[in-house]
């Protein structure tokens, strides 16, 4: 082991009075690990697993009292066979190196395979046959999630990366929703302690429709308090729905398994909670569409039923003509001279016609009446003559028709129609009545 412009020692390394820079230390250091450090096999559980873009894989190496950080390149790792588990215990074929331009210790894993469970895994599992034996894994079991919720709560760390992600989410799709926290940590020794006592809160106030339990990214370790037996239990009496979003979408906890809906992120979970405002509104529009052309098609129908019973009225004068020609008819048709008979007869014609008139005299009233009706019903479902009452329809830059105050802002320019003519105006201050 040569340096530059110096002269080693009789040992090998350099002499006493040699200035070595950092990266000349790291790289002699690096080299004697290497050389002097055979390849070997290590039993240990993974932890602060990632799997990198270039195909490398990042992990810790970990037993009950050390850790020490590995790597495993890209044409190592497809020699595996599989992906490896977070907390799952392998077995490693390493060579012990030193990353030199961070002075980071650490070993590159050759081969590994598979030297059963780890202790973590182990508990995860049998806590999870436990609950699935008790049914409260059961898909059965799990409540509805309302799609239009007036309170939110969230558990989580006030820290939390996570807690900032859902009021982000719920401040854009759906303002209109109140958020509550219930503050508790979400990693460490007490905090599944502190998590049951926070959902304990949220079930004793009974302020809320649904309530998200969730948490960013982590190991293991890390996410180890959402697999406590206590919690899980919490979370399956809640009185409301319960939405887990804990860690990324490849991070399952007991808690994705007990609650009623699990999320794949925090921010997934805030999605799930309620429909977003934008698509509410979307339904009230089509709903509303839908209302007005069932109202026009009513209107249409009406006035055909009064057009039809309309064509089918014959005036009274026109069935009295009518009469009149027939009797003249018949009159021209008796040749002999008029006799006794022939006048009476004469005169029944003359009395049927006068109760003929009299009769559609009647029939032509109780039409005009009917008609009347038919026209005033028309009317009062014109929607149109409202406006003459003093009403006036008011639209929104859209065009949409207003019916809250609240849904418009200052300044937005609106449409008003009267009952003659329409006029614009511009808001200047928006209340509610309530």
């Amino acid at each position: 082991m040569n340096f530059p412009d110096q002269a080693p020692a009789s040992n090998g390394f350099p002499a006493d009075d040699v200035v070595l820079s950092v990266a000349q230390l790291n790289r002699q250091v690096a080299r004697l690990l290497e050389a002097g450090m055979p390849r070997l096999w290590v039993a240990g559980e993974i932890s602060n697993f990632t799997r990198a873009a270039s195909g490398h894989w990042y992990f810790s190496i970990k037993d009950e009292s050390a850790a020490v950080r590995a790597l495993m390149f890209r044409g190592r790792t497809q020699t595996v066979g599989f992906v490896p588990e977070v907390g799952g215990r392998y077995e490693f074929r390493v060579q012990v190196s030193l990353y030199e331009p961070r002075g980071d210790y650490q070993v590159q894993v050759e081969a590994m395979r598979r030297a059963g469970r780890g202790d973590l895994h182990e508990a995860f599992l049998r806590l999870k046959d436990q609950l699935t034996r008790e049914g409260l894994i059961d898909a059965e079991r799990r409540r509805a999630i309302s799609a239009m919720p007036q309170t939110v709560g969230v558990v989580t760390s006030l820290a939390a990366a996570a807690l900032r992600d859902v009021l982000s989410v719920m401040a854009r799709r759906a303002p209109h929703v109140r958020v509550i926290l219930y503050p508790a940590p979400v990693q460490g020794r007490e905090a599944a302690a502190q998590l049951c006592l926070a959902l304990d809160q949220a079930a004793a106030r009974a302020e809320i429709d649904v309530l998200l339990l969730v948490r960013g990214g982590g190991s293991l370790e890390d996410l180890w308090c959402f697999n406590d037996e206590a919690l899980a239990r919490r979370i399956a009496a809640s009185p409301v729905p319960v939405i887990s979003g804990v860690g990324h979408e490849t991070d399952f906890t007991i808690a994705d398994f007990v609650a009623d809906l699990r999320a794949p992120t925090p921010t997934a979970a805030a999605e799930l909670c309620c429909d977003s405002r934008d698509q509410l509104l979307g339904q009230l529009r089509a709903a509303s569409d839908d209302l007005a052309r069932a109202q026009r098609r009513r209107l249409e129908t009406a006035a055909m039923r009064l057009d039809r019973a309309a064509a089918q009225l014959v005036s009274p004068v026109q069935r009295l003509h009518m009469h009149r020609q027939r009797l003249r008819a018949a009159i021209q048709h008796l040749a002999t001279p008029v006799s006794g008979q022939v006048r009476q007869r004469e005169q029944s014609l003359h009395r049927a016609g006068e109760r003929l008139q009299a009769g559609m005299d009647r029939l032509l009233q109780r039409g005009g009446r009917r008609l009347a009706v038919a026209e005033g019903t028309l009317r009062a479902l014109d929607p149109r003559a409202v406006l003459t009452r003093g009403y006036a329809i008011v639209r929104g830059p859209g065009g949409e028709i207003v019916k809250n105050a609240l849904d418009l802002n200052v300044d937005a320019r609106l449409d008003i129609e009267f009952a003659q003519g329409r006029a614009q105006a511009t808001v200047v201050r928006a209340d509610t009545l309530l």
